[in-house]
């Protein structure tokens, strides 16, 4: 900053305005006089002041501070000449603004050169001494005015001395504040002049980076040329912002590097004031390795380490952009679901659970090359992308890879587990097209399920037809039961073993109309059972095939019980055995009277829960009946351990029995078996007179199935009970009162 500028400068902080220099003027009692007396004696105190001026520096050079200076000839010639007109300015004016800068010009020049404010002082003490005797003379009184002027000068040299050693002070203690700050801080500081292209930096900014002081330059390529490649045109960008006055301060981080040759991440702040840009540098270091764990953590699987969802999104959107390009190949994903993992964290425990997790993620990254991702995609769900295929086709080889690494055994501590999983495989499609990958390949899962589990299926449109069909299946479904589209079907059990089959009891069998055609129950039920809405329908079920069946016990068929079939999600949900209660008082049915039944794949699931409700069903005097026996599990120790009163041989086993040995065989034993058990067996698909004929040989007394009727809506039943109707498989008159024999019925049969 130049001299001039420098004055500028000291009239804002001294405050000089025009108000405070007439406010000085009044408070001196300074008149026009006062300049016009002083005026009209200067011309005759030329000689007094050229005398003056001789001897103050001869005085001056006395002491050793000041004498350093007067040495060279030349300058002391030339403090002379303005020392001589700074006297006469004195006297003569004028006394305006310029009278005053040039004072304060001088003052300036003075400390700069390293006068002290005592000499200052002390050489106007000496100029008003001289000039007292020039214009007073030799008189008395001259003398002890002179005195007076010593002592004045000398207190007010030592009340400046108090003042300034007060700011001194202040000064100080205020730079120790901040000093301590900045060593709390822990920042390093920097200034720099932007004009001369000098930088200070100072020890704590050059030790962040290994370096000392002196190690840098003075220029600002000691920093810049420091900074990393990657960040140091943004860095300037947010300084000549600055500059330009487009921010009102510089905050930018970037990486400088250190001694080591490693980088470090640092925080720079500034302002630009004068010419001057100056600021702080701080170590951020640690706050961006916490930021970059932090999102580590939020895009990886805190288990596996895999990639999660969120990071799959994003690889899924740089895959397609490079798929935008010319040239690029295919690129695909697969969609991961371990079958039956359920039951491994059922029996085993999560821990177990989680390190099967942990060995699949393994064996998975294991099949797949540099440039593929694997991510887990939630529980025991886990997405590939394959990026850069030659073809779809390779995507199918990567997923065999899978399930043949996936099927070798898995040693755990002291057990060793199967593993499998079912694949759906999608090609990354386009953003125009109908469904996205994910949703493809997930899918094609959904038919790998579908087609037995432990295999891949590939993405095709059908998929997406036959999962909008379900999806409007499954919302039809929802509002079924509001709107009364459901009805019930009863199919007549007979007693067999008399002279004429005697209708004992029905079982209850759903039928749904929507929009009044009928839907098949292999394509409902299922339906009903995934989206849960088996739960209300199941209890409609249950109090409607109650009442009606007390309302045929009410009209003469006092002994007819009722079957209904029970799911899984009805069985287990908490108060179902008060539910069922509550059904009975309401309908008024013998809790005897009810049949409930529940396959083999039921009890399998949670014995514990399942066997307790069981019990507590039984303890009601609702009898159970275990449906399709065969063609599950067949375990014998379940019929022992489960309260069940009868069981029911599956179709399948009827239907070929009596020309199929091996199909005889099963028979005839799940019917002695039952019998041992004291179990009631009940024959189901039973639709020919052979069949009707070989459970009489085997002492099977009750049957169901076409032969007898179909399932039917009450109404026609109620016309079987009344006598006005027939069965479908033989014209025996359900009220006929004359006698039949079965047996011819089942010769007449077989003759047609």
């Amino acid at each position: 900053m130049g001299l001039e500028q420098q004055l500028q400068a000291m009239l804002g902080r001294i405050g000089l305005t025009h108000a405070e220099v007439l406010q000085r003027c009044q408070y001196l009692d300074w008149q026009d006089t006062d300049a016009a007396r002083l005026g009209q004696h200067a011309a005759g105190l030329d000689n007094c002041h050229q005398a003056f001026v001789e001897r103050l520096y001869e005085h001056l050079g006395q002491y050793e501070p000041i004498a350093g200076i007067l040495d060279e000839p030349a300058t002391l010639a030339r403090l002379k000449h303005s020392q001589l007109g700074y006297y006469q300015q004195l006297w003569r004016g004028p006394y305006d603004q310029s009278y005053v800068l040039h004072r304060l010009r001088v003052g300036l020049v003075h400390q700069h050169v390293g006068v002290e404010l005592k000499w200052y002082l002390g050489a106007y003490r000496l100029y008003l001494d001289h000039m007292l005797t020039e214009l007073l003379g030799e008189h008395e009184a001259s003398a002890t005015y002179a005195s007076l002027l010593k002592a004045v000068f000398f207190d007010m040299a030592l009340a400046i001395d108090t003042y300034s050693a007060a700011q001194r002070q202040a000064l100080e203690d205020s730079e120790a504040r901040f000093a301590r700050a900045l060593r709390g801080a822990n920042d390093g500081l920097w200034d720099w002049d932007l004009e001369h292209d000098r930088l200070y930096l100072s020890e704590r900014w050059a030790s962040m980076l290994g370096l000392t002081r002196d190690s840098l330059g003075e220029g600002s390529a000691s920093w810049f040329g420091r900074v990393h490649t990657d960040d140091l045109p943004s860095l300037r960008q947010a300084v000549d912002a600055h500059l330009r006055g487009d921010t009102p301060s510089l905050h930018h981080e970037y990486r400088i590097r250190q001694r080591d040759g490693g980088y470090l991440w640092v925080l720079a702040r500034g302002v630009a004031e004068g010419g001057r840009m100056a600021g702080s540098q701080t170590d951020i270091s640690q706050r961006k390795a916490t930021e970059q764990q932090l999102k580590h953590a939020a895009r990886h699987d805190p288990l596996t380490g895999l990639a999660n969802r969120l990071r799959l999104d994003e690889l899924m959107q740089q895959a397609l952009q490079r798929r935008q390009k010319p040239g690029a190949r295919e690129a695909a994903l697969l969609f991961i679901d371990l079958d039956r993992f359920k039951l491994i964290n059922d029996s085993l425990g999560h821990a177990t659970g989680d390190r099967v997790l942990v060995e699949v993620a393994q064996r998975l990254s294991r099949c797949l090359r540099p440039g593929d991702h694997l991510s887990r995609f939630g529980g025991d769900e886990f997405v590939v992308l394959l990026d850069d295929l030659a073809c779809l086709e390779d995507a199918e080889q990567v997923a065999r890879r899978m399930l043949e690494s996936l099927h070798k055994p898995l040693p755990l501590e002291d057990r060793t587990l199967s593993v499998s999983a079912s694949i759906g495989i999608a090609g990354l499609l386009g953003a125009d097209q109908a469904v996205d990958a994910l949703q493809a390949a997930d899918l094609a899962l959904y038919r790998a399920k579908e087609a037995g589990k432990a295999q891949f299926a590939r993405y095709s449109a059908e998929l997406q037809e036959t999962a909008r069909q379900r999806l409007d299946l499954h919302n039809a479904l929802a509002q079924a039961l509001a709107r009364k589209e459901f009805e019930l079907h009863y199919q007549p059990i007979c007693r067999i073993d008399g002279e004429r089959p005697v209708v004992t009891a029905v079982e209850a069998l759903l039928r749904w109309r929507q929009d009044g055609q009928p839907v098949s129950p292999l394509q409902f039920i299922p339906a009903l059972e995934e989206s849960g809405e088996i739960i209300p329908v199941g209890e409609w079920v249950l109090r409607e095939a109650c009442r009606q069946t007390r309302c045929w016990q009410l009209a003469g068929q006092s002994s007819l019980s009722c079957s209904v079939n029970l799911s899984s999600r009805q069985l287990l949900q908490p108060g179902f055995a008060s539910q069922l209660s509550g059904i009975l008082r309401e309908t008024g049915l013998d809790a005897s009277s009810l049949v409930l039944e529940i396959t083999e794949s039921l009890l399998m699931q949670d014995g514990a829960d399942t066997l307790a409700c069981l019990r507590e069903l039984s303890s009601l005097g609702v009898r159970l009946a275990l449906d399709d026996f065969g063609t599950g599990y067949s375990s014998l120790g379940y019929l022992k351990r489960f309260p069940l009163h009868l069981l029911k041989v599956d179709r399948s086993f009827i239907g070929g029995a009596p020309h199929d040995p091996e199909l005889r065989a099963i028979c005839r034993a799940i019917i002695g078996l039952g019998r041992s058990l004291g179990l009631e067996v009940v024959a189901e698909g039973v639709e020919h007179p052979e069949h009707v004929d070989f459970l009489l040989n085997e002492d099977c007394r009750y049957a169901q199935g076409f032969w007898f009727s179909r399932p039917q809506p009450p109404q026609v039943l109620e016309r079987l009970f009344n006598g006005e109707g027939y069965f479908e498989g033989h014209g025996c008159l359900l009220g006929e009162t004359g006698p039949f024999n079965l047996r011819d019925a089942l010769n007449q049969g077989t003759s047609r």
